[in-house]
This record gives structure tokens, C-alpha cells and sequence, in this order.
């Protein structure tokens, strides 16, 4: 088995609908796209745990490296976006190839995340710019502490983010806010439109939801239906009818490079 093997089996099994429900929220596209320079000076750019290529940005060649053939089978088909089945810790490219990088709400899957860490920092000149979580406030959102609070049990040996930008040398650390019209249906992007989670297909593309016992999430979801029936939910979380948007943890750590 080979180390692409080994990591793949994940998004094997839960991979399945991420090119529809995962659209790039334009809002976090051009943040994340601020950091990666302009296209003229920082024209090759790398995406590791690349998946169905959401935030890839279209101005450049990009290069990706995913794993999991059933991501790749969901990248779009273009002449400026190439695909390497590969892992992040062990990257097939010499030193300093790309002028830039990305590893988007991956680095928590990660088997060897200061491996892959110091890979992607060997083969990149320029920025590297990771979309990532703080763990701590993930745990206190709604979704987790109300219905799932099981998907504790996931991330927990995921670095802060300021450990993360450490271990590629230096950074800072960005809150990324979710919009109450999120369009990238990662796992706190319906925090004020809760029915979406009763949505099998919602909670495929999600991967701590995705990764619970079937008989877990069933009850979850019995919860929170019961909650949306009652009014309960809406008596409980009010305060959020009147929010834009919210910080559920969500970060991105930029290392600027060379």
C-alpha cells in the first residue's frame, strides 16, 4: 500500500457531493486569494488536500495534490489546473517550485500535520496560506454543543492556529467570518439557517458530521428537527436572527515565505 493508498480511504467513503455542495463563498475566496500576491509575480501556485478544487483561484496555473480518487473525479477540467495524486508529506516536487500555496480546510486530516508542514514550505518560495479552525471555538457553536457534541471526539491533536503558522516559519493568523449567506456549505456555514442540516446530503459534505456512527448522527438530527417543530431552536438561539455574520473558528494562517 502506498502512502497515497493509506490516506485516500476517508473521502473515499464521505468525498461524495463535494463539487455541488461545497461552492466557494466569494467573501472567503477573496480573502484567501488577498494573501496569494498578484498573478503576474506568484503565477504557479500549489493547493494541497486539494479535494474538488474549491478557492482554487482562476488567474493562475495552479497544481494540485489530492489523494482520494473520488475528489479527483469531482475537479473541474481545465489546461491551467493539473492534479497529482500525492500527500502532503511527502511532495514530489523540488525545492522552491511555486510561488505560492494553499491548503484549504484540510490540515486537520492530515496523518503527519508538521510533515506536511515542513513539505509544503520546502517547495514553496512564496506565501503559503492555510484556511484552517481553532478547535476551541468550533466546540462552543451550537451545532456541536446542542446536537453533535460527538464530533469532539475529531481534530483534537489539530494545532492552534499560531502553532500552525510557527511551523511554517513565521506568519499571523486571520479570523475568517461565516456570513449568514454562505455559500460553501462547510460545517458551521448554515449556523442561522439550521434546517439545512436535516439535509442527508448537507451532512455528506461535511466531514465531522460525515465521520459519526450512522446511529449517532441519526439522534443528532432527531434532536434538532424536534427543536426547529417546537420552536425551541429559535427560542434558544434568537440572537442570531440578527447577526450578519459570526466568528465559529474559522481562520487563515498566512506565512509569508522568501
Amino acid at each position: 500500500m502506498t502512502a497515497d493508498d493509506a490516506a485516500a480511504p476517508l473521502y473515499e467513503a464521505i468525498g461524495v457531493g463535494y463539487a455541488r455542495r461545497r461552492q466557494p463563498d466569494p467573501r472567503i475566496a477573496a480573502q484567501i486569494h488577498g494573501h496569494l500576491g498578484p498573478a503576474n509575480e506568484r503565477p504557479h501556485v500549489l493547493n494541497v488536500g486539494a479535494g474538488a478544487g474549491s478557492y482554487e483561484p482562476d488567474d493562475r496555473r495552479v497544481t494540485a495534490v489530492e489523494p482520494s480518487p473520488r475528489m479527483i473525479a469531482q475537479r473541474p477540467g481545465t489546461a491551467t489546473r493539473e492534479v497529482v495524486r500525492a500527500v502532503a508529506g511527502t511532495l514530489p516536487f523540488p525545492d522552491g517550485t511555486f510561488d505560492a500555496a494553499t491548503a484549504l480546510l484540510t490540515v486537520h486530516h492530515w496523518p503527519d500535520i508538521d510533515a506536511g508542514l515542513a513539505e509544503v514550505r520546502r517547495v514553496t518560495a512564496g506565501p503559503v496560506v492555510l484556511f484552517t479552525f481553532d478547535y476551541a471555538v468550533h466546540g462552543r457553536q451550537w451545532l456541536v454543543t446542542d446536537y453533535f457534541p460527538e464530533m469532539l471526539q475529531f481534530d483534537v491533536d489539530l494545532p492552534a492556529p499560531a502553532a500552525l503558522a510557527e511551523a511554517l516559519g513565521g506568519g499571523t493568523v486571520e479570523v475568517v467570518t461565516v456570513p449568514r449567506d454562505c455559500t460553501d456549505g462547510f460545517m458551521h456555514a448554515w449556523w442561522c439557517r439550521p434546517e439545512a442540516y436535516l439535509d442527508p446530503g448537507v451532512r455528506a459534505a461535511i466531514s465531522g458530521l460525515a465521520r459519526l456512527p450512522d446511529d449517532v448522527a441519526a439522534a443528532g438530527v432527531e434532536r434538532l428537527r424536534d427543536d426547529l417543530a417546537t420552536g425551541a431552536f429559535g427560542e434558544r438561539h434568537a440572537d442570531l436572527l440578527a447577526r450578519d455574520a459570526i466568528d465559529a473558528g474559522y481562520r487563515l494562517v498566512v506565512s509569508p515565505g522568501a
